[in-house]
């Protein structure tokens, strides 16, 4: 199956008509950027710096007043938090490529997700990934889109349950580089698809191929999402409504009765109250219940990253096995599986209607 560009594309004609002096311009096409949170570029201590600098400076992130939180954190935080975040991240380094897993696998599901554009579409899809902090900035990718002729833009955040401190910083920094351009493209973005059927099949297919091999099944699933403070909530953000409905939905799927998955919250921050339970407490407090045997999945990350293969799989799994947990099983991201390249492109169709055919 193929598809064009619409005929009321912009551009299609002026480069047909175009004066033999007239500066090239690329042919006309519609592009696909997946947004991803970001990365250091290395583990050492000036990289962890500049990446959790423009991280933590985010006021999507930490929305107190800048003249109260910038000094706190340049003079404080930034001087002992990258070594410890540096060391987290050497943990789970990829030494091979020398990146983090987190940029190794935006890669892969945009190496999967252009090939899959490309048998729907032909080359009338542009496909490429950013991050939020750190590298391939969303700037660069934006403008690299548009000088290869990408008038239109679908802007997809990978964060199934919509966030202010993910969804929308990434949606923020998106717009903030159309603010800079003399040519701006038409751009969309996509809504959480939290609820999505083929998002939530391939969740559930994720826990029962793990599940499968097993000798001694798991007695509880603890869907483990990345928390916030409980103002943000409180306030009318969404998120913690929509990581309850995934478990919910995420139980229906597999079929399973209510109990059998716990919603809880990781990667505190800062001394206010966050949503909860805790995730590390939660797990520790199963063992000693006598759940001797459990599985932690992390629905709200697309890709495994700092927070899933060194917080979940190392903290998280210390703190149930010190308090006489036996098994620990971790249900890794949905990452670049068939499944949910399959749900990600369903989903981007359904934001590229009317642009092509």
């Amino acid at each position: 199956m193929s598809a064009n560009v619409a005929k009321d594309q912009p551009g299609e004609g002026r480069l047909a008509h175009a004066d033999t002096d007239h500066p090239p311009i690329a042919p006309a096409k519609v592009g696909v950027v997946i947004a991803n949170l970001g990365t250091p570029d290395d583990t050492d201590y000036w990289s962890m710096r500049r990446y959790l600098g423009e991280f933590l400076s985010d006021q999507r992130v930490v929305d107190y007043a800048r003249w109260k939180w910038q000094p706190i954190l340049q003079l404080i935080i930034l001087t002992r938090r990258p070594f410890l975040s540096g060391q987290a991240y050497k943990s789970i380094w990829n030494t091979e490529r020398d990146e983090s897993p987190l940029l190794t696998i935006t890669r892969a599901q945009r190496d999967r997700f252009s090939e899959r554009m490309k048998d729907l579409y032909g080359d009338n899809v542009e496909v490429d990934f950013c991050m939020r902090y750190g590298n391939p900035s969303t700037e660069s990718v934006l403008n690299r889109m548009a000088e290869k002729g990408c008038e239109r833009i679908v802007f997809f955040p990978l964060y199934p349950q919509y966030g202010s401190p993910t969804t929308a910083t990434a949606n923020d920094q998106a717009f903030r580089t159309l603010m800079k351009m003399k040519w701006q493209p038409s751009i969309r973005t996509v809504p959480a698809y939290f609820d999505h059927p083929g998002y939530l099949r391939a969740l559930a297919a994720s826990v029962t191929d793990v599940y499968q091999p097993l000798e001694t099944p798991p007695t509880k699933l603890v869907a483990s999402y990345h928390g916030v403070p409980e103002r943000y909530l409180l306030d009318g953000d969404p998120y913690h409504c929509h990581c309850q409905k995934t478990t919910r939905l995420l139980r229906e799927q597999l079929g399973w009765e209510k109990g059998d998955i716990d919603t809880t919250f990781q990667s505190k921050f800062g001394p206010e109250k966050w949503v909860g339970p805790a995730t590390v407490e939660h797990v520790a407090e199963l063992a000693k219940q006598g759940h001797k045997h459990i599985a932690v999945i992390s629905p709200a990350f697309a890709s495994d990253c700092v927070e899933t293969l060194e917080e979940i799989e190392q903290e998280i799994r210390d703190s149930f096995m010190d308090a006489g947990g036996e098994t620990f099983t971790y249900v890794p991201c949905l990452n670049d599986r068939d499944d949910h390249i399959d749900a990600l492109v369903d989903i981007a169709n359904n934001e590229l209607g009317g642009w092509l055919r």
